[in-house]
């Protein structure tokens, strides 16, 4: 793919990301009623509106289509260009009203994440890019930081993983600092801009909500890791993956200290 046409796609999804955050600016985060999808997971009249102007905006003849909030359809496998995409990832987040909430876009090629956006429109940040053209925030170049030590390395944590107290054993046992957030694609798109030296997720994921952040993180220079007996193939039928690892360029050696001390769930259809 040629810069120039990438960069065709990256003014898609810039166009996608600004219509989605006119939309989310028309609602209030925590003053917005939800509803529990099956399985639980809410869902707000904010997810459904920004899922449609995504769809009328990114998708043309002959790619495929993956969102949380649209029903799936199978057509998807069989094309080379995929969208996947969360409209709000974060949704409990922006209906307890904490700024940590964003809208998810990838381009997926051939099964790779090539290119991305996240926005969170309530902090600003908008991190966009790909292998063509390298990683935006907010419109300035940036890359993942280089961590000189383990002792000043901030490690991004799921709030609700640590909530349950399953960060416990690596905030008692290392030095870095863990902050618990909101959003898996939110912390994937602080990583890849520089704002934060790792992430990882304790729990499968499904595609909409790392496809974005995969794309980031390489284009930026660091590194995503896959658990170990899968790998980071999207468009999958079954679109979830075990669990994934983001480090920046200086990161790669606090990985290696705590890998043992993970165990990921072993089944990629667990929530």
């Amino acid at each position: 793919m040629s810069e120039r046409a990438r960069r065709e796609d990256l003014e898609r999804i810039e166009n996608a990301l600004t219509a989605g955050g006119e939309i989310l600016d028309r609602y209030t985060p925590g003053e917005i009623e939800s509803v529990k999808k099956a399985g639980g997971d809410p869902v707000t009249q904010a997810d459904l509106e920004v899922d449609a102007a995504l769809k009328r905006i990114l998708p043309r003849a002959g790619e495929g289509w993956l969102s949380e909030e649209t029903r799936d359809d199978a057509t998807r496998l069989d094309r080379d260009r995929v969208w996947i995409v969360d409209p709000l990832d974060g949704t409990r987040e922006f209906v307890l009203g904490l700024p940590e909430f964003c809208i998810s876009i990838a381009l997926v090629e051939s099964g790779r994440a090539v290119a991305g956006g996240i926005f969170n429109p309530a902090s600003g940040e908008r991190v966009v890019g790909s292998a063509e053209t390298g990683v935006t925030l907010n419109g300035e170049p940036v890359r993942p930081r280089s961590t000189a030590s383990i002792a000043t390395a901030t490690v991004l944590a799921s709030r609700s993983e640590v909530g349950r107290g399953e960060w416990r054993p690596f905030e008692e046992s290392f030095p870095f600092n863990v902050v618990p957030m909101g959003s898996v694609a939110y912390k994937f798109g602080r990583v890849a801009a520089g704002l934060a030296d790792a992430t990882w997720t304790l729990v499968p994921k499904h595609e909409w909500d790392v496809a974005a952040g995969i794309a980031l993180v390489a284009a930026a220079g660091g590194e995503v890791r896959a658990m170990p007996g899968d790998d980071l193939t999207l468009n999958r039928p079954h679109p979830k993956l075990r669990g994934l690892v983001a480090l920046g360029p200086g990161a790669t050696g606090i990985w290696s200290d705590v890998e043992a001390r993970w165990v990921p769930n072993p089944d990629p259809r667990a929530k």
